[in-house]
């Protein structure tokens, strides 16, 4: 009975865990209820049914795709094409030898196993445990049988493998350097001691000394300064506004100023760059010239334009001499430094006391402008001075001339390697001043004298004529051509002072300029009063080509990039362009670049790298047009 007791509590117990269990169960098994959001989408059951494919590729969402390398080749950046997809999540080294490898088989004979465990020696190394259960369940005999077959191949406990792969780690150390320390002591300097009373009176007295030494320094100055003045020069320039003087402000103003020029002719800029005359294709070889720039200075007006040089160097650049034709009406000069970034200012300006009638910039040194005057002088400005000065003048002492100097010309330095230029004037010297030290030193290379009709080439004159222009051979240094206002051209050479090598009955009235051709040796055109432009070979006496103009021509230039180019200018305000290899009978461009029809066009200069020409008149005023063709 107590046993039967026994038996119902345990199976009131054994019920009461059962049914907990059950409850359990159930709370699992019962069906979870779903929440619905509240602005979930209702969808039909055709909705539901609708596939929509997503294809995944194996291209990694996280790859950049803008890199971006600089190539050398083509000296750019250049956007990078191909872009690694592989992510690598999870990388580590191991160690482990497979067992067919060389070192798996060298470790497998080195632990006295040979060539490696068969696979019956692994089966027996894994059975001994799963053996020892079948002794157990078989009966006697089996336990009997059992302990002999794995004494027999049961291997030794020092050849037993984990697995087939062997592990082996291995470690060295280096060696470390000692540690060692340098050091150096210098010796103290010498020293000694100076010990000194001060009172008042030597106080006094060292104050006197000094305002003493400052007043000897004044004299002096003021001295040097009364000796300079004593040596005037011909020439005194007035200092503008913006070179007295250099403030803070003065670069950046200088930027802003480019700045509003550059958004203010803004129209002119593109077309100086991009226009193009769409009906130039049916005109055949007629061009046109295209207007951009007019330059002027308020100090110009007045002025004559009497001489337009572009800089070798710096092709935005060119200077404007200023001065007067006007016998009658001679007063200052103006020498102007124009560039085509700011159109609306110059950027250096010098004030004379004479009329600039001509100017040259160094064809190596172009920061070197050379100036003729109208009373005769010569000067050399250089622009990396702030002075207002010239760096040098001619004077009567060193021979200058003595009626106006119509042009200057550079040459190459001399053997003494000074720099030199040439200067051609009214009174029939052609010379030559060498730059020494601080000082012009002239040379007269030539005296132009006036010949009879009956006796041309013999160069031998009772009078000296009156030189208005010349020109120095591109190739040939120490030939030069030399046109007078008596209508004549003599060729001439530096080596010979005394006659001209030949002279040519050019024009009937004064010959305005003679200029070589940049590339044809032999061919130099002339242009004169008499409403002609020549074009000659120096080895005949006739002209090869005669255009009239119809108006006196006051400049021809040969074109920088063309050999059969060239510019002429006339009184009637007009610009002529002539191609020979086109048209040999017409200009290709007639145009006039002048506002007012009595305005004169005086010079004309080309650029050496832009297709543009720059015009000036004698109102002062220079104007920039761009060829088309």
């Amino acid at each position: 009975s107590a046993w039967q007791s026994q038996s119902k509590v345990s199976r009131r117990g054994k019920d009461d865990d059962e049914s907990r269990m059950g409850d359990e169960d159930d709370e699992w098994m019962q069906p979870k209820i779903l929440m619905k959001p509240d602005d979930q989408l209702d969808l039909n059951a055709e909705e539901l049914k609708e596939e929509f494919t997503r294809i995944l590729t194996a291209n990694n969402p996280h790859a950049p795709n803008n890199i971006v390398r600089y190539s050398f080749k083509e000296c750019c950046y250049k956007m990078k094409m191909g872009v690694d997809q592989l992510a690598i999540h999870f990388s580590m080294d191991g160690n482990m030898l497979h067992k067919e490898s060389d070192e798996g088989k060298r470790q497998l004979t080195r632990l006295g196993l040979g060539d490696g465990p068969s696979e019956q020696n692994l089966s027996e190394m894994e059975i001994p445990g799963e053996e020892d259960l079948e002794v157990e369940v078989e009966g006697e005999e089996a336990e009997k049988d059992a302990p002999k077959e794995v004494a027999v191949t049961k291997p030794p406990e020092q050849a037993a493998l984990r697995n087939q792969f062997n592990y082996s780690e291995r470690a060295s150390q280096t060696f470390n350097n000692p540690y060692r320390e340098r050091g150096t002591s210098t010796e103290p300097p010498p020293r000694t001691n100076f010990t000194a009373t001060a009172n008042q009176w030597e106080i006094y007295d060292a104050y006197v000394e000094d305002l003493e030494a400052q007043e000897k320094a004044k004299e002096k100055k003021s001295r040097d300064k009364d000796d300079k003045d004593k040596k005037s020069k011909t020439i005194i320039l007035e200092p503008t506004s913006a070179d007295e003087v250099f403030t803070r402000i003065g670069k950046p103003a200088k930027i802003v100023e480019r700045m509003v020029n550059q958004n203010t002719h803004d129209e002119i800029a593109q077309d100086f760059k991009y226009w193009e005359d769409q009906s130039d294709e049916f005109k055949g070889n007629e061009g046109t010239l295209l207007p951009l720039w007019p330059f002027k200075s308020e100090k110009g007006k007045k002025f004559s334009v009497t001489a337009v040089v572009f800089n070798p160097i710096y092709d935005d650049m060119f200077a404007v001499a200023h001065g007067s034709y006007d016998f009658l009406k001679q007063s200052t000069g103006l020498v102007c430094i124009y560039s085509l970034k700011n159109p609306s200012f110059p950027e250096f300006t010098y004030t004379t006391d004479s009329g600039v009638m001509s100017l040259d910039f160094h064809p190596e040194h172009p920061y070197l402008i050379a100036v003729g005057f109208y009373d005769g002088a010569v000067a050399v400005y250089n622009l990396r001075e702030k002075s207002n000065t010239p760096a040098y003048i001619s004077s009567a002492k060193s021979g200058k001339h003595t009626d106006p100097v119509w042009q200057v010309y550079w040459q190459e330095n001399d053997l003494d390697n000074q720099l030199n230029f040439f200067s051609i004037s009214s009174d029939g010297r052609v010379t030559c001043w060498s730059l020494i030290k601080n000082e012009l030193q002239g040379t007269d290379i030539i005296l132009i004298r006036m010949q009879p009709d009956n006796d041309a080439d013999s160069g031998v004159g009772m009078d000296l004529a009156c030189g208005t222009c010349f020109d120095f051979h591109k190739s040939t240094d120490y030939l030069f051509l030399v046109g007078t206002e008596e209508g004549k051209i003599h060729k001439c050479s530096k080596h010979y002072s005394s006659q001209f090598l030949d002279t040519y009955d050019a024009h009937h009235m004064a010959v305005y300029a003679v200029r070589w051709n940049n590339f044809h040796p032999r061919v130099f055109a002339s242009c004169s009063a008499d409403w002609t432009v020549k074009i000659w070979d120096h080895n005949y006496s006739e002209p090869m080509f005669t255009f009239d103009l119809g108006s006196s021509v006051g400049d021809v230039v040969w074109s920088p990039y063309s050999a059969t180019v060239f510019g002429a200018v006339t009184d009637d305000g007009q610009v002529h362009i002539f191609d020979l290899s086109q048209e040999k009978y017409e200009p290709l461009c007639q145009q006039s670049v002048v506002q007012k029809k009595k305005t004169k066009v005086n010079h004309l200069a080309f650029n050496q790298h832009y297709p543009i020409i720059a015009v000036g008149d004698d109102r002062g005023k220079r104007y920039d047009s761009e060829a088309q063709s």
